[in-house]
């Protein structure tokens, strides 16, 4: 552990705790308040099947809707209660060494932890931009995870460089939780079959605002997947999740997804605009790593003004001046950009 390690307990902090009711929030990376209408309309219609257990062929239909998505075929797709469900799975696996690359989203290092696995920490340089440099990756380590594009410091790594972390005996597990929030995602390696030990983990929480459904999958090799599962209770996901990851993998689904995308990526060229020397590095996903002097006050500044902000000293590798907010609409983000300007003139 480093000396900017938070400790178990902040490892376990999330964006819905600085978040509350009332507030604007800024501090949750969640695109939509809710469901859009044809995703609730197809959710209520599910209610009906809910006197029944969820059936192989509700999941069948999810796996083949994700498989058809991704250009991969069924027996590659386990189905999720979240993308958290999927880091919960990861000690099935018993890596000797798991590498887990920082800054980055806890609850990997946090399960593996729990789990009695030893971990060593992959620190991203901020010189460097928190670009990824695999060599920083020990060797030994039989399971490596990371997210692309990266929560919270929104880094985009290339496709090539995160493939280069694979070899035989290791399993390299891409959280891409917030790759469809960035136009034809061209880092994703969610259709990559051909690299062994590759898991690639997905989450229709941030574009679909289904934070409180919990459905996101994960792809990889059919033998893989059974290790993961191989603890799961019996009807491990719910019917409507199962209809949610059937839905939003749908061709006209994934065309809106898109769309947003390249709206999310206008609202974040504003928002970088409007926050000037604040940004840490260039956001390639709609949420942007700020630095700020005195963060801890600025944040309860902010907070006593109504508006929720990420605090980004529980990431390791961060500091307490550091903030990460999520991106908005224009005359919403107007909201944090008002605020904080004033906390900040009041310094």
């Amino acid at each position: 552990m480093t000396s900017q390690d938070p400790g178990r307990a902040l490892l376990r902090h999330h964006g819905d705790v600085d978040a509350a009711p009332g507030l604007a929030d800024f501090a949750v990376n969640v695109r939509a308040p809710a469901p859009p209408r044809w995703l609730r309309d197809r959710l209520v219609t599910a209610l009906d099947t809910l006197g029944s257990y969820p059936s192989a062929a509700a999941d069948l239909r999810a796996r083949e809707a994700v498989a058809a998505r991704h250009g991969r075929s069924p027996d590659e797709v386990l189905v999720l209660n979240g993308a958290s469900e999927g880091f919960a799975l990861l000690p099935d696996l018993r890596p000797r060494l798991a590498a887990v690359v920082h800054p980055s989203f806890t609850e990997p290092e946090v399960a593996l932890g729990d789990a009695g696995v030893p971990v060593a920490r992959v620190a991203l340089r901020p010189g460097d931009g928190y670009r990824l440099r695999p060599e920083l990756v020990p060797d030994e380590a039989d399971l490596v995870v990371l997210g692309n594009p990266t929560n919270p410091t929104s880094v985009l790594h290339p496709a090539e460089v995160v493939a280069a972390l694979a070899r035989p005996g290791r399993v390299l597990v891409v959280d891409e939780a917030f790759a469809d929030a960035i136009p034809g995602e061209p880092a994703s390696l969610a259709g990559r079959g051909d690299l062994g030990g590759l898991l690639v983990l997905r989450s229709l929480t941030k574009t679909w605002g289904l934070a409180g459904l919990r459905a996101g999958y994960f792809l990889g090799a059919p033998e893989l997947l059974a290790r993961l599962a191989s603890t799961r209770p019996r009807w491990p996901v719910g019917s409507l999740v199962l209809e949610a990851v059937t839905a939003c993998c749908a061709p006209e689904a994934v065309a809106e997804a898109d769309e947003l995308a390249w709206e999310a990526r206008e609202h974040t060229s504003l928002a970088v605009a409007r926050l000037g020397d604040l940004v840490v590095v260039p956001p390639a996903a709609p949420f942007v790593l700020l630095r700020v002097p005195d963060g801890p006050r600025v944040r309860q500044a902010l907070r006593d003004k109504g508006v929720a902000v990420r605090r980004g000293d529980t990431f390791p590798g961060l500091t307490p001046d550091h903030i990460r907010v999520a991106v908005r609409a224009p005359e919403q983000f107007a909201v944090l950009v008002d605020a904080l300007r004033v906390v900040l003139e009041d310094a």
